[in-house]
C-alpha cells in the first residue's frame, strides 16, 4: 500500500484575529513553527466533520497533483483562550481544546475571480472531477474556494464536502450516484476535458491510495457522533465510499458533461 501522506503537528501558540465566514468561524493562528495557519476548529458548526472532509479532500486533491496549501494537525491547549474577550470566539476556543486542523496561510493571496482571471480547460476539468468525487457542493461563483497566490491557482475549503457523512443512509448507493449539485461549479463552463482527467486520475487514484490517505483521520475525530461501533469501522467505511465512488466515475463525468452542455 502506499505511504500514507506526512502530516505535521503543531501546537497553536497565538489567536491573531477570526475569519467569520459562515458558521465555522475559522480564524488566523500562530504555530510554535513561527508559520501562520487558517485554523479549522473542532467546536465549530459541523464539528468533525467538516475537519475529516477538509483532510481527505484535500490530501485527495495534492495526490492528483492540484494546489493545496499544507495541511497539519493543530493541537489547542486547555489554557489557549483564557484571554480571548470574546465570549462567542472563548466559547469556540474551549470545545475545540485537542487536535484540530489548519492550512499554511498564503499571506497575500488574492480571491479568485472567474470574471478576471481565465482557467485553462484541463485545469478546470481536474478541478471539476476532483469535486464530482468528493461531493465538494462549495466551489460556486458565489463562493469559489480558490485562491491565487504567486501567479498560481489554490485550492482551499473542502470542509463542505463528503455531505453524504451527514446522513450515512444508504451510502454505499449514493457512492455510485451522480454529482446534481455540478451544474453550479464555477469551473464547469471551461471543462471540457472530463474524460481525459477522467482517465488520468483514476490511474493516480488508486483503491491503495485512497485507503492510505484516509488512514490519516485521527480516531479521535472518528468516534464522537459516530454511527459505527469503531473508529477503524468508520475509516473504513469512507475508504469504500470513495473506493466505490472513483471506480463508477462515468456516472459523475456524464452529469458533468450534460451540465455543461446545458450550461453552453
Amino acid at each position: 500500500m502506499p505511504q500514507p501522506p506526512e502530516i505535521r503537528t503543531v501546537n497553536v501558540t497565538r489567536y491573531v484575529t477570526p475569519l467569520r465566514e459562515g458558521g465555522s468561524m475559522p480564524a488566523i493562528a500562530e504555530a510554535d513553527d513561527d508559520f501562520l495557519y487558517v485554523l479549522k476548529f473542532r467546536g465549530a458548526g459541523q464539528g468533525m466533520r467538516a475537519l475529516i472532509s477538509e483532510l481527505i479532500g484535500g490530501e485527495i486533491a495534492r495526490a492528483l497533483g492540484l494546489r493545496i496549501p499544507e495541511i497539519v494537525f493543530a493541537n489547542l491547549d486547555i489554557a489557549f483562550g483564557r484571554s480571548e474577550p470574546d465570549e462567542e470566539i472563548q466559547d469556540l476556543l474551549k470545545s475545540s481544546v485537542g487536535l484540530n486542523l489548519a492550512l499554511h496561510y498564503l499571506s497575500g493571496s488574492i480571491t479568485f475571480d472567474p470574471t478576471v482571471t481565465t482557467v485553462d480547460a484541463k485545469l478546470a476539468s481536474q478541478i471539476v472531477w476532483l469535486d464530482c468525487l468528493i461531493t465538494n457542493v462549495d466551489r460556486t461563483c458565489r463562493n469559489t474556494n480558490m485562491l491565487l497566490w504567486n501567479q498560481q491557482l489554490w485550492l482551499i475549503d473542502h470542509g463542505a464536502a463528503l455531505f453524504f457523512h451527514h446522513s450515512w443512509h444508504n451510502w454505499e448507493e449514493k457512492a455510485k450516484g451522480p454529482f446534481a449539485y455540478v451544474k453550479d461549479h464555477v469551473m464547469l463552463a471551461q471543462a471540457t476535458e472530463l474524460e481525459q482527467v477522467d482517465v488520468e486520475f483514476r490511474s493516480i487514484l488508486t483503491p491503495e491510495r485512497i485507503e492510505a490517505i484516509v488512514s490519516l483521520v485521527p480516531n479521535d475525530w472518528l468516534v464522537r457522533d459516530s454511527p459505527f461501533e469503531t473508529a477503524d469501522e468508520h475509516r473504513a467505511a469512507y475508504t469504500k465510499f470513495l473506493q466505490i465512488r472513483a471506480a463508477h466515475s462515468e456516472s459523475f463525468v456524464k452529469e458533468a458533461r450534460d451540465a455543461r452542455e446545458r450550461l453552453v
